[in-house]
């Protein structure tokens, strides 16, 4: 779920951590029902008024959620609770210490897909482009990643859930008996909830 509040001026804000004050207005995080509640009015409905939807909503919301798991995944570095490189990388998945994978959209395959090798079961976060990673690292160039166990890692793979919704990919990969139940699916048959009242 994806919350937005209306500011003052009646401009629809998205509301990433869903911490701004204000009355929210909840919408699954699917692309589709993103799109029904743009063009059939949804938001002013739950509203109770005029809304200024940003032109650029979705990009707007794509890139809000890459940057909250880039510094998810900065975060994660400096507690101590992730490591980027190959070699690194692979150390933490045969040692069982490795959580979550975080490959570089725009890396080599290749290369990918070598390192996934001895990596059953892990989940795989595959969305942000290698500049965005390398970023997070403070690093001039990063292709993988890992996390270990704990809140950063589930956080990023919440934001990583959301995101795969709005751009339409394919949901982050995980056995089915190690996913847990995130209570997204289901609820009202627009997508839109209102609620903090």
């Amino acid at each position: 779920m994806i919350r937005f509040v209306v500011a003052p001026d009646r401009q629809l804000t998205p509301d990433l951590a869903a911490r701004l004050p204000g009355r929210g207005i909840w919408l699954s995080a699917h692309g589709d029902v993103l799109e029904t509640a743009r063009t059939r009015g949804a938001f002013a409905r739950a509203a109770r008024g005029q809304v200024i939807l940003p032109a650029d909503l979705p990009a707007l919301l794509q890139d809000g959620l890459l940057r909250r798991m880039a510094d998810c995944l900065g975060l994660a570095r400096r507690a101590g609770q992730a490591v980027c490189g190959f070699a690194r990388v692979r150390e933490w998945i045969t040692d069982g210490r490795a959580a979550v994978i975080v490959q570089a959209a725009d890396g080599s395959p290749d290369e990918r897909s070598r390192l996934l090798s001895g990596a059953r079961g892990l989940p795989v976060v595959a969305t942000m482009a290698g500049t965005r990673l390398a970023a997070a690292f403070g690093r001039d160039h990063v292709v993988h990643a890992a996390l270990s166990r704990g809140a950063l890692a589930d956080r990023l793979m919440a934001e990583e859930e959301r995101f795969a919704g709005l751009a339409g990919l394919a949901a982050l990969i995980r056995p089915a008996a190690a996913r847990p139940d995130t209570g997204r699916d289901g609820g009202p048959a627009d997508g839109l909830e209102q609620a903090d009242t």
